[in-house]
């Protein structure tokens, strides 16, 4: 990895696509439907003479707006929900990603808002129940956000494996705290030896270091947990690579479950409707009933009274000789 770590290129990607991929699109945003109207207008002038516009009818001005495409909505959405994606999946490797997002999303409502109101034509309303598959599309973005990053923490950054020396193999193993003193020779626990003479004949450096070292170098040290090239079973992996795993996948499952048991506690503190908007919904669902139960017992009331007169009026017409 690179001296910096191994999210390097990983991070240079989301500065560039949180930067300037985002600015480039709130220009293509609002500057093509600009060049385009600019277009027309010159057209009309030209047709129509200098002052043609000023007479047209507010409808015929807006008719000269740009249409709205037929997907115009779909990308919308589809731009704010990879937006979504690269802040929470990567955030680990870029965390200043979630602010910039912020500041690209209080620019567009407005150049939005401009964009709808002059620039395009006025859309076609429907009704919607609520965003639709959307919904769907950010709670599995979310639940795979978290896998990530409980990934990239574990693998990626030596957190787990200072805490397995900390407990397991430094001066205070066994002891059940961790300090300061107890990180002392970690950095030698995680280099492991390698014999330069056991160089494959396409891997063989140029030089064996004596003109920088005085001596040839006969052993270098290398990041990993492996067997030393005098064990019985050389560079095979140690006992402590195997802790340092299992304590990786443990740490993933543990974050994984705190992370969704935090989730689904905020969801059930913090309801999607507020209560008093839950309590006038309730009030209205009830006045409807009454409503319709006040309809239906009129109605019903109508047709005994009518089928009395009928009766009446039978047993009436019987009298007649």
């Amino acid at each position: 990895c690179h001296p910096s770590g191994c999210l390097i290129d990983l991070c240079l990607q989301m500065g560039i696509i949180m930067v300037l991929k985002q600015t480039w699109n709130n220009f293509m945003e609002l500057g093509y439907p600009l060049i385009q109207n600019w277009w027309t207008r010159r057209r009309l002038r030209r047709e129509h003479g200098q002052k043609a516009k000023d007479g047209f009818p507010q409808w015929e001005r807006d008719y000269n707006l740009q249409p709205m495409n037929v997907y115009g909505l779909f990308d919308e959405y589809l731009e704010m929900i990879l937006q979504f994606g690269f802040t929470t999946i990567f955030v680990a490797a870029f965390p200043l990603a979630p602010l910039l997002a912020l500041l690209n999303n209080i620019i567009e409502i407005r150049l939005d808002a401009y964009k709808f109101v002059t620039q395009w034509r006025r859309p076609l309303p429907s009704q919607a129940k609520d965003i639709g598959i959307w919904y769907g599309i950010l709670e599995g973005i979310g639940i795979l956000s978290v896998i990530t990053n409980a990934f990239v923490i574990a693998v990626t950054s030596d957190f787990i494996p200072r805490l397995v020396y900390a407990y397991k193999y430094g001066p205070c193993a066994g002891q059940g705290r961790a300090g300061q003193r107890c990180m002392m020779g970690y950095v030698n626990a995680s280099l492991s030896v390698f014999r330069v003479a056991d160089f494959e004949k396409k891997s063989e450096p140029t030089t064996n270091g004596s003109e920088m070292f005085g001596d040839a170098v006969k052993f270098c040290r290398y990041r990993d947990y492996r067997e030393p090239p005098v064990s019985a079973d050389p560079y095979s992996y140690t006992l402590q690579f195997w802790h340092v795993l299992a304590a990786r996948l443990a740490f993933i499952i543990v974050f994984e479950h705190l992370v969704f048991a935090i989730k689904t506690l905020i969801a059930y503190l913090i309801p999607d409707l507020p209560k008093d908007l839950r309590d006038r919904m309730r009030r209205e669902k009830y006045l409807i009933q009454e409503m319709m139960y006040e309809a239906e017992l009129e109605r019903l009331q109508k047709e005994k009274n009518e089928r009395k007169r009928r009766k009446e009026r039978n047993g009436h017409h019987k009298e007649w000789p």
